[in-house]
């Protein structure tokens, strides 16, 4: 039988459940552990499929196709346990589930009530994780202690605890202790109100991780342990790391944290094999040199709406053993050719997007990056801009553009699959998910990966018009990769360019830090070299 374990947060949003949700996951599956993980989110969207990258940060994207929550990336990054349609649950599908079945009389006509109908669907979302390969299923609750749609989650989770037997279930409350500098004093009172919320509902956390930005002393860990009624030994420091974010695995490990799951759990387990996130943590304090990295994107003003791109790139540069120096660059300052931003850069990164604010921005960057030779990188969006700047300004084809941008365009090199001749059956508009891709002999890409067939995440409708295939092949883009049928564009590359990929694919999806993405090792490599060419080493 699988043991749970849940993660609430209080005091205040965004401490990073996240992160310490990964973290522990990976020092579970550290010590042979089989782990699930997954996201309950309080707001009342079905899934963030539709919400602003401003409001929501990216959607991630499983290899079954679930738009999902951006933790899910921290979650696979870190413990590289696979995330699914299970791994993330909202309010609003909960609600839309409930309610669906009483449409259809499920219910046979009782009165539908938040307790028990709504709370039994969370608990059955959450035992669908259940199966004889998991040994622990870890779920980080959305939002903090003391939010009104929070709640009916918290009463789930108190059930389950109450269901399955104190010994099976654990509760970790992250909390945050400020610092109060006009008076040098921290101030555990935050933390003991939280705490007092949840025992209101009935849960009595286990252990105590405490964001800060000063260590605490033994004595505010003392009064911590007494007024929130935590064993002393289970109050773990969280200060803010000096490095990276991958720091925390290691300084989770070093108070004990696994071992006290362990315990409670009654398992037995070696102690954990960290030297992996040692051999990574040496190689980002520890760097042999320095590459700049422009992303040239639409939403730069919120860090989360690029966050596994901008991990990815960290990861390359692990690889390398180089510091990333990333430049946010807006496509709408660059838009009428403003490309002096771009001078100082060794790389230009265009990610995904939708609709067409910042595309000319976009397409200028990667005809600068294309005609002065410097590594380009496409991703989604990234791919169909690259093929619209070539068909301009090399086939000579005039006004080519993507029907997203211009439906009434003369050259429709990027268009939906319905307005190509070949059209394949995705099942909707949007293609999502795992798909295969057949890499062509003697590209950059087929040497990269090592494999004629590889596996990668989508997220887009749009797609490369099969009709103008020969015209850019002709003028020197080489399709690199297709499905293996033939049917979709997943790859495009230029000729005689130092390195210029384009993918249609989220190859940042599936990075982690202790095993770079090829081609993230493969875009900070070419930077490298672009570098030292520069400084003359």
């Amino acid at each position: 039988m699988a043991k749970y374990l849940f993660i609430t947060g209080g005091v205040v949003s965004s401490l990073g459940k996240g992160i310490t949700a990964a973290s522990i996951g990976s020092l579970l599956t550290s010590r042979g552990l089989r782990i699930r993980i997954m996201k309950l989110d309080p707001y009342l969207n079905v899934d963030p499929g539709t919400m602003s990258p401003y409001q929501h940060g990216e959607v991630y994207v499983t290899d079954d196709g679930a738009e999902a929550d951006l933790d899910l990336g921290h979650y696979e990054r870190f413990t590289g346990a696979p995330t699914s349609k299970l791994s993330n649950i909202t309010a609003g599908s909960i609600y839309w589930d409930v309610l669906n079945k009483e449409r259809k009389g499920d219910y046979l006509g009782a009165t539908v009530q938040m307790i028990p109908h709504i709370s039994n669907e969370i608990k059955d979302r959450i035992r669908a994780l259940e199966s004889d390969d998991v040994d622990i299923i870890l779920c980080e609750i959305g939002g903090t202690v003391g939010d009104i749609e929070g709640s009916i989650f918290l009463e789930a989770i108190r059930e389950i605890g109450l269901e399955e037997g104190r010994d099976n279930v654990m509760y970790i409350h992250l909390t945050y202790v400020p610092y109060i500098a006009a008076a040098g004093e921290v101030k555990t009172k935050p933390s003991q109100q939280s705490v007092a919320k949840l025992r209101e509902i009935g849960i009595m956390p286990d252990i105590l991780i405490c964001r800060a930005e000063v260590p605490l002393t033994l004595d505010v860990r003392k009064k911590l342990s007494m007024f929130c009624n935590v064993p002393l030994g289970s109050v773990i420091e969280e200060c803010d790391v000096k490095h990276s974010i991958y720091e925390v695995p290691l300084v989770l490990s070093d108070q004990g944290i696994d071992e006290l799951l362990l315990v409670h759990y009654r398992i037995a387990r070696p102690p954990a094999d960290l030297s992996p996130w040692r051999r990574v943590i040496n190689a980002i304090r520890n760097p042999e040199g320095e590459v700049t990295i422009g992303v040239v994107g639409k939403y730069q003003e919120l860090q989360d709406a690029y966050k596994s791109i901008f991990e990815a790139l960290d990861h390359g540069c692990i690889a390398h053993k180089m510091k990333l120096n990333l430049i946010k660059i807006a496509s709408e300052e660059i838009e009428n050719n403003k490309t002096e931003l771009l001078d100082q850069v060794d790389g230009i990164l265009i990610p995904g997007a939708f609709g067409n604010r910042g595309i000319e921005g976009k397409v200028a960057a990667i005809r600068y990056a294309r005609e002065n030779d410097i590594p380009f990188f496409g991703i989604c969006m990234g791919l169909q801009c690259a093929v619209v700047e070539f068909a301009r300004n090399v086939c000579g084809l005039e006004g080519a553009n993507s029907t997203e941008i211009e439906a009434k365009t003369p050259h429709p090199v990027v268009c939906l699959m319905k307005e190509q001749k070949e059209v394949v059956d995705m099942g909707a508009t949007m293609r999502l998910g795992a798909w295969d891709c057949k890499l062509t002999a003697g590209t950059k890409v087929r040497e990269l990966y090592g494999e004629e067939i590889i596996s990668e995440r989508h997220r887009h409708r749009f797609e490369f018009n099969n009709t103008y295939r020969d015209s850019v092949q002709e003028n020197g883009m080489t399709i690199a990769g297709t499905t293996p049928g033939g049917e979709l564009v997943e790859i495009v590359e230029v000729e005689n360019h130092p390195w210029f990929v384009a993918v249609q694919f989220h190859p940042e999806f599936k990075s982690q830090p202790f095993n770079p993405h090829p081609l993230f090792a493969g875009f900070v490599e070419a930077a490298k070299k672009r570098n030292q060419l520069k400084s003359g080493a």
